[in-house]
């Protein structure tokens, strides 16, 4: 749909690029549909397993929505209900790696917090600014950071919108890894790859059951971990993972 989203596949594992640099990677409604649009693929593809989202270019993942698209919305109602990327990746059913090189800036810092891990080049800086132009994030802003990084962290960013570095980051628990940004992509694949090699209906049992454990009270959260759990114990796949274990071999997943 657009040249500023690269979607690729490489076996079992989907890569959804921003590309757009010389704008910070600002994402354009255009984009949005785009976005959209590449998860609604990981999700009806039988043979993704895990999907990577970074941005191009050196200096930033995402810088956020594009400001300048903002007033082509006609009005604050039809702004409130447009295509959200931050609510297509929350929609994505499949493991997600986000690789963040260089600013995850209001959107971006929301997009990247609707993976499930994130990662870190040694450049990386992650904010919210929105209170500097006179709103304040809605693509799940402040219930991610506040969940992640604790309330008074999460307050001084969301009221002062000053960015914080990828150390500071990673000590708040914002990600999981700061690497060298020439091996930020290689490192994220690397996890990939592992998360592939494992049972899939597993894998994306164990996002739903983490979405469940932040979501919910804990006896409610812990009884729908065993109902997922039984799910999967009922599957074709750990069925195979119980011979491969018998029989000393790797199991063969099909995602049944």
């Amino acid at each position: 749909m657009t040249d500023d989203i690269v979607f690729e596949v490489d076996g079992a594992i989907a890569v959804i690029t921003l590309n757009r640099p010389q704008k910070l990677n600002a994402v354009t409604p255009e984009m949005a549909d785009a976005i959209v649009a590449a998860v609604k693929t990981c999700n009806d593809s039988d043979t993704i397993r895990c999907v990577i989202l970074t941005g191009a270019g050196e200096r930033a993942f995402c810088a956020g929505s594009d400001i300048r698209e903002l007033d082509s919305y006609e009005t604050p109602w039809e702004f409130r209900n447009r295509p959200d990327y931050c609510d297509a990746f929350r929609a994505l059913l499949k493991p997600s790696i986000c690789a963040v090189n260089g600013y995850a800036f209001g959107g971006g810092l929301e997009t990247a917090m609707s993976c499930d891990i994130r990662l870190a080049s040694e450049n990386a800086q992650f904010a919210a600014p929105e209170i500097k132009l006179g709103w304040i994030g809605g693509g799940g802003m402040a219930a991610h950071l506040s969940h992640s990084i604790g309330a008074s962290n999460a307050a001084l960013m969301l009221m002062t919108g000053d960015p914080i570095s990828a150390e500071k980051a990673f000590s708040w628990g914002l990600v999981s890894e700061v690497v060298p940004q020439r091996e930020l992509l290689v490192r994220a694949r690397a996890i990939a790859e592992t998360i592939a090699a494992r049972a899939p209906i597993a894998a994306e049992t164990a996002k739903l059951n983490l979405k469940a454990a932040v979501s919910m009270p804990l006896e409610k959260a812990i009884e729908y971990e065993r109902d997922l759990q039984t799910i999967c114990f009922a599957t074709s796949d750990a069925a195979e993972g119980r011979a491969a274990f018998k029989e000393k071999r790797q199991p063969v997943f099909r995602r049944r």
